[in-house]
């Protein structure tokens, strides 16, 4: 998996393939297309068909609809910024990978209990960030997180340090450009594993 996941929000399909073109080009092969669009499916469809080999998943998925519709347009995760039981059980039918937002300890209780090991903070900026990560994975060390939402260069190696941070999200690559900036934390993660 990659170790960071851009969120991606595309208003016009005709910018599919530059946005995921740039992405891939910077070195990175995923994306989260969020739901926040009427044309969202579409985007995701479209690019799985021109990048079949990247890793491109729905984002802000908050429902059973959004996530039938991303499933069905090829999604290969499904990204929430809270939990839906519904959600949770279309995935778990359809084999596919759901990674829900969970901030607080009953949350994490709830998404433990249904079989996760993997969840979104989100928004970890407001939620206390890396240092309610770690306070959270005393608690629960068998759990993985994916902060997102306050996620930026300035701090991305302190996050990608964390044993309890599996990725990040984030569109902060997404402002300027998007090819260099992901060039750039491609060079930030490479860095971060010679020093292991």
């Amino acid at each position: 998996m990659d170790k960071v996941i851009p969120v991606v929000v595309i208003d016009d399909l005709k910018n599919t393939e530059n946005i995921l073109g740039s992405i891939r080009d910077g070195g990175i092969n995923c994306a989260e297309i969020t739901f926040r669009t009427p044309c969202a499916a579409e985007a995701i469809r479209l690019g799985r068909e021109l990048y079949p080999d990247m890793n491109i998943g729905a984002g802000t998925v908050i429902n059973a609809a959004q996530c039938r519709a991303a499933l069905d347009a090829g999604a290969k995760f499904i990204v929430a910024p809270g939990f839906s039981d519904e959600v949770a059980a279309i995935c778990r039918w359809e084999n596919a990978t759901y990674y829900p937002g969970c901030v607080t300890p009953t949350e994490i209780m709830h998404a433990i209990d249904e079989g996760f090991e993997v969840v979104k903070f989100f928004p970890a900026g407001i939620y206390g960030g890396l240092e309610a990560i770690k306070a959270l994975s005393a608690p629960f060390p068998q759990l993985k997180f994916i902060p997102t939402g306050g996620v930026s260069f300035s701090n991305l190696s302190d996050f990608l340090s964390c044993d309890s941070v599996l990725a990040v999200g984030g569109s902060f690559m997404m402002k300027g450009d998007i090819t260099a900036n992901c060039k750039e934390i491609v060079k930030i993660c490479e860095s971060l594993r010679s020093e292991k």
